[in-house]
């Protein structure tokens, strides 16, 4: 069965349009990683604010770009600049954010592009579903850990400054919940290792599980 008929049944949403039905492509997933001469692949970077996670993912893009892996980043901010504008950051909100992106995640892997996802995505829940919506091997979940005493220093957005001093709401690890990863597929130490060093072991992992080459 196709998948997108089974979505309502894991929780993504739930299809209100009537009258739609799904077109299968002519050209398959694996004839597009043939042509790039890679898989495509999700790596999903989550973690807190200021821990890395955009930062690792642009270096990455770079190695991988530099090798002639055909990549894409998806940066959270970037992304709610413009598909997700509509979107605050209650719980409700911070679900159909997740929910959109890895729909748009999905079509870059699809298209045998490997999609560097970079968000909070706090809920364990809403990282689930993400990884369901991809076949097996697709969606590596990049846990970009550092402590909140460490993103705190960094603050790079001054968030943290803002949500001490009660100018924000809804801040992760402040007064929202992160629900950590528990079996990431990889783990970086963001408070001991540098950008350069992280990058590398990602690129790593890649090429030991065999995502280049068709």
């Amino acid at each position: 069965m196709d998948p997108r008929l089974i979505e309502s049944s894991l929780g993504m949403a739930e299809q209100k349009a009537t009258n739609v039905t799904w077109h299968e492509h002519n050209v398959t997933n694996a004839e597009r990683q043939k042509l790039n001469g890679h898989k495509g692949a999700v790596l999903w970077f989550t973690g807190l604010s200021g821990c890395g996670k955009s930062t690792i993912a642009n270096a990455v893009d770079r190695l991988l770009h530099d090798r002639g892996i055909h990549t894409y980043v998806l940066d959270g901010d970037n992304i709610r600049m413009g598909l997700n504008k509509n979107l605050k950051f209650s719980a409700e909100d911070r679900t159909e954010n997740i929910r959109r992106i890895g729909e748009v995640s999905k079509l870059f892997c699809d298209a045998g592009v490997i999609v560097l996802s970079a968000f909070i995505s706090p809920f364990k829940e809403d990282r689930h579903q993400v990884r369901n919506l991809l076949a097996d091997g697709q969606f590596l979940e990049v846990y970009v850990k550092a402590s909140l005493e460490t993103c705190e220093a960094r603050d790079p957005k001054g968030l943290y400054k803002k949500a001490r001093a009660g100018e924000i709401k809804d801040l992760t690890g402040i007064d929202s919940p992160y629900e950590a990863p528990e079996s990431p597929e990889i783990e970086l130490d963001s408070d001991g290792q540098s950008v350069e060093a992280l990058a590398n072991e990602v690129v790593c992992h890649l090429e030991s599980k065999g995502y280049f080459g068709v």
